[in-house]
């Protein structure tokens, strides 16, 4: 049977209710999962009028309290060509205003978020793929949460947790070629038919640049290493190569530009080296990422958000998922933000391919 996916809002003033739509009304949707979503249903409405889109939608009006009922009804409704949308908020999101932060939208899809995230514990969907929210309207709503990572592994309890960044092997294809002549050769001696993408784990995340220092240790390293390595196994990565990011430029040069890489990073690695398939660092981030793309490596640990997003989002902006490592439940998105400045405006349409690959990774993730 296929996965039920929970899709969330997001911010509404932003483009998630724009290319969660665009997406469903993809064949390719309906043909890995059952949505359903979750939002106020006429805001979907109103989104699908202003971009000429045809989603027909069986709104739900009682709370979900039998998981097995829930999961029949959402089936159902896919066989008369409807699509279940759980409203779990007030109608007062109906007047919030579009394109622009606001406290009334962080607080919606706080909520949207949080009823998918019970959704999923208690079985009734089988992954979450959330479309963005805005943090500042989040904090304005009185949720101090650096975004969805955090909110996420609080409402699971969990401790152990990251956020990684995975590009598909699609999007990987014309780089792949363009970096392997160069080098000769693919350095990693495996066939295109091998490769599984590259994914890209943080060790530290929403934090200044200063504080980073401060935050990393041996045991932070080890922890997205391992989180890293499950992850590969899951999609049924035969390599598992992992490569490990220096700190500071050119590796540290020995301790010349600091001595994380010798204090930290390389005990981390060498903690793992014995029980792992393949890890090797602290490597210099300038060379490895090269090294990444032309398909040496199949993840990367980085040591902060910047560090691994820039990669990725030069590389593929638009079919790069965020997929939450370390929770009991799937959770995707789309690594694009709100978009404020081209939100609910028809002639700026919103790319949904991002959408649409974390939607196919949320039931890829489920089904295994």
């Amino acid at each position: 049977m296929k996965p039920i996916i929970a899709m969330t809002a997001g911010d509404i003033a932003g483009i998630g209710p724009e290319v969660i739509l665009r997406a469903i009304a993809q064949p390719a949707t309906s043909l890995v999962c059952y949505p359903v979503l979750i939002g106020h249903p006429q805001i979907f409405r109103q989104a699908a009028e202003i971009f000429g889109l045809t989603v027909p939608l069986q709104e739900l009006t009682t709370t979900v309290q039998d998981s097995a009922r829930f999961r029949e009804d959402v089936v159902s409704a896919a066989t008369h060509r409807r699509i279940l949308c759980i409203n779990p908020f007030t109608d007062g999101v109906l007047a919030t205003p579009r394109s622009r932060v606001s406290c009334e939208a962080g607080d919606a899809a706080f909520h949207y978020l949080d009823a998918a995230i019970t959704l999923a514990k208690r079985f009734a969907v089988d992954a979450i793929v959330t479309a963005p929210l805005n943090k500042e309207a989040l904090h304005l709503a009185g949720h101090h949460f650096p975004g969805h990572t955090e909110i996420l592994a609080e409402r699971c309890g969990v401790a152990e947790f990251a956020m990684m960044l995975h590009l598909p092997e699609s999007a990987l294809v014309t780089w792949r070629h363009l970096i392997r002549p160069l080098s000769n050769s693919n350095r990693s001696g495996e066939n295109d038919a091998s490769l599984c993408g590259l994914s890209i784990v943080h060790v530290t995340l929403h934090t200044s640049i200063d504080s980073v220092p401060q935050m990393l240790t041996k045991d932070s390293i080890i922890g997205k290493i391992r989180l890293m390595d499950s992850f590969l196994q899951r999609i049924h990565c035969e390599r598992r190569a992992i490569a490990v990011c220096s700190l500071n430029p050119h590796g540290g040069e020995n301790g010349l530009f600091g001595n994380e890489e010798s204090r930290l990073i390389r005990p981390a690695v060498e903690a793992c080296a014995a029980s792992l398939k393949s890890v090797t660092g602290p490597l210099p981030v300038d060379t490895l990422i090269r090294r990444a793309v032309s398909g040496e490596f199949d993840g990367i640990v980085a040591m902060y958000h910047d560090q691994g997003h820039i990669p990725v989002k030069l590389i593929g902006f638009d079919a790069a998922v965020n997929i939450t490592l370390g929770l009991p439940i799937v959770r995707t998105s789309p690594t694009h933000g709100t978009a404020f400045d081209r939100a609910w405006n028809p002639r700026t349409p919103a790319d949904a391919s991002g959408m649409l690959e974390a939607i196919r990774i949320a039931a890829e993730l489920s089904n295994h």
